[in-house]
């Protein structure tokens, strides 16, 4: 089969399912194959009843001595039979499944698998498995994969998908050069693709794993050099001259600019004035202040005569900066005019807006990558900005450079993610780096505590009070709904519980990715204009909206999050004037994940607790969820993958100063895998 035929072509794959893989972004075998477990199950022996543990999956071997009953719970269908050793005794139940009191037979051997937990004093074990005692004894000590599941479509169909995908595939050609993969000990590309999904033990998951990465970073890394190349030494059309006015905007600020963003004005200042094409990030930590320096320059540029454009990655924060933008401009007088664009604007308000674009009617435009469709046409755009640079890839920052007919305008992408210095000169090689290592004086530190589940009832009424007292809260849970496979809080259910567990009166509603665009942007305003007080999230408030009046962030499940990624969460409240707080619950039982948080509670510094991680990830952070989600690696972690990324880099500079344009005959195939990766990548934009 053409791996790049629909996955309706896959058997048991009509087009109602395929439209549930299409909402995972799969839609094509070939996407189906790089769909990679986010973690493993580690199928182990059968153990005694005793020695089940609470709150994690067990298996059990037992024999039915009477036939399953049949009951109903709370109107639902429920299967249940008892099993005892000499250890003790536990309850199996199934619910919605009522077949399978005809399926099991007294006096049968049978393995149960599933997750135990302990009810009314009770050991249970809910909707497990049943194998036959020979059919499990072939997959104990192998690893099981889990996949991110949606409603309607489970791990159990993804991974079946995935199976016979994997043996209807056309083969890959090798594309990495033969030198490289023995020297670092590759594995072959289609057997790693094989493997990462099916493992047969830890040992053969990390070689395949290793394999993937290096082809992540190394086709990164060579899209990153190809820019840089064409960026470097590049004269700028657009020299402008220092505007008294943006002086003037500066020192009527309410507030006097830190040491950090001063020094980094005046590097922005100087590249878009010294003659040179602008190609600049901004890194400073949440909070640090970066979207002022991004809205001194969109003025310098007007006052230039030339056009601005700030892309954002969501639509609720790009209305946000228009919206402050407009209070500014009216404040103090400023006559330049700045528009929106985004993609759930009608066809009428986008018309007007691109008329106003093209005549230069606006001067400053706002949006996010709707903003680099080709719908949009410039009059003289000089200046793009990004923010939250680690949202888009080589592609959309190479389409960035070409809005301005064929003209380079200056490029500033900024970023919150507090990426160590080393690390971040690799992912961005083609840019300048300043960095905003100060936090304005008038920010009150975030107040942490790291707590574990017993804690949860305790911090219910903490958010009550901060409620009471005109406050809001985030509580942030790592999967949107539950999970046969994973031990883990979800959005859906703990909404509900919050509910109940909060006083009448209290707004609480929940936000996930899985949610159509135009009701997540719905939610983040509703909370955004304090009509919902608490919010029940997944990790897609991480780059969402700014709410000075939220200040508490209760993330449940630290455990499962990377340290940046929790520092990033955390970062969503002490926005305002109140003192906030950060309350995480530990779910583990290991004394690494203590210490990681423990990071975590000591300090408020971005960069600090990003090295602090580094130095802590190993190769076992691999099982479980992924720990960052910088750029567009669907495997690779900048941090747990450090050392290699390192390696590719250095390998990439190697192969492109012997051979730019790799013409050579062994490097055909990497030049082919090249153009479709650039491909994808500006397909993601709708380009």
């Amino acid at each position: 089969m053409i791996n790049g035929q629909p996955v309706e072509e896959l058997k048991g794959i009509g087009e109602k399912t395929g439209k549930l893989y299409r909402k995972l972004g799969i839609e094509t075998v070939a996407d189906l194959l790089q769909y990679y477990p986010r973690a493993y199950d580690a199928i182990e022996e059968p153990s005694a009843i005793g020695a089940l543990k609470e709150n994690a999956p067990g298996a059990v071997l037992g024999v039915l001595m009477k036939p399953a009953d049949l009951l109903r719970f709370n109107g639902l269908p429920m299967v249940s039979v008892y099993l005892k050793d000499m250890t003790g005794s536990l309850q199996i139940t199934w619910f919605h499944m009522p077949y399978m009191r005809a399926a099991l037979k007294t006096g049968t051997r049978y393995i149960f698998r599933g997750r135990v937990v302990r009810k009314r004093g009770r050991l249970i074990m809910e909707q497990p498995e049943v194998f036959a005692p020979e059919d499990y004894e072939q997959m104990v000590h192998s690893l099981q994969p889990i996949y991110s599941q949606t409603r309607g479509l489970g791990n159990k169909a993804i991974s079946r998908a995935v199976s016979q995908a994997l043996n209807v595939r056309m083969l890959e050609r090798e594309y990495l050069p033969e030198t490289l993969r023995k020297k670092y000990e590759l594995a072959e590309y289609n057997f790693a693709i094989e493997h990462i999904h099916y493992p047969k033990d830890t040992a053969e998951l990390l070689f395949a794993r290793k394999r993937l990465v290096f082809d992540e970073f190394f086709l990164f890394l060579i899209g990153v050099r190809r820019l840089k190349e064409k960026r470097q030494d590049q004269k700028s059309c657009f020299v402008m001259t220092p505007s008294a006015r943006t002086d003037q905007v500066k020192a009527a600020l309410p507030y006097a600019l830190t040491e950090a963003q001063e020094r980094t004005w005046q590097e922005v200042r100087r590249d878009l004035c010294g003659g040179l094409s602008m190609n600049r990030l901004i890194q400073g930590d949440v909070g640090s202040g970066k979207t002022i320096i991004a809205i001194l320059a969109l003025l310098e540029a007007a006052w230039n005569g030339y056009q601005g454009a700030l892309m954002v990655p969501t639509e609720v924060l790009a209305r946000q900066h228009y919206e402050s933008m407009l209070q500014l401009f009216k404040e103090q007088g400023i006559e330049k005019v700045p528009v929106l664009v985004t993609g759930s604007m009608t066809a009428k308000e986008k018309r007007l807006a691109y008329e106003k674009i093209q005549s230069h009617e606006a001067d400053i435009i706002v949006g996010t990558h709707a903003l680099i469709q080709e719908k949009v046409v410039y009059d003289n755009l000089a200046l793009v900005i990004t923010d939250e640079q680690h949202r888009f890839g080589v592609g959309q920052r190479e389409a960035l450079g070409e809005k301005s007919g064929g003209r380079t305008p200056h490029v500033m992408v900024m970023s919150a993610t507090p990426i160590p210095r080393t690390l971040a000169i690799i992912l961005y090689g083609d840019l300048d780096i300043s960095v905003i290592d100060q936090l304005p004086s008038n920010r009150l530190p975030i107040k942490n505590c790291v707590v574990g589940k017993d804690y949860r009832k305790r911090a219910y009424d903490f958010i009550a009070q901060q409620v009471a007292q005109g406050r809001q809260a985030y509580v942030i849970c790592p999967m949107v709904e539950e999970s046969e496979m994973i031990e883990a809080e979800n959005v859906l259910d703990y909404t509900k519980t919050l509910r109940k567990e909060l006083p009448e009166g209290i707004s609480v509603e929940y936000l996930h990715g899985k949610m159509k665009g135009k009701e997540k942007n719905r939610i983040m305003e509703q909370f955004a204009a304090g009509e919902i007080q608490v919010l029940v999230s997944t990790t897609v408030i991480e780059v969402g909206v700014n709410v000075p009046n939220a200040t508490v962030m209760m993330i449940e499940n630290a455990e499962r999050f990377g340290l940046a990624q929790l520092h990033q969460l955390r970062g969503r409240v002490g926005r305002g004037r109140f003192q906030s707080y950060c309350i995480m619950v530990n779910c583990g039982d290991g004394e690494d994940t203590g210490e990681r948080l423990d990071i975590l509670n000591r300090s408020n510094d971005g960069f600090y607790i990003a090295s602090e991680d580094l130095k802590l990830r190993g190769p076992g952070d691999i099982f479980g969820m992924r720990q960052s989600g910088e750029l567009e690696f669907k495997l690779a972690d900048i941090f747990t993958d450090a050392n290699l990324l390192k390696t590719v880099s250095e390998e990439v500079n190697h192969l492109l100063d012997a051979d730019p344009e790799l013409e050579a005959e062994e490097h055909q195939e990497l030049k082919r895998r090249l153009e479709t990766y650039l491909q994808k990548s500006y397909e993601k934009l709708n380009l």
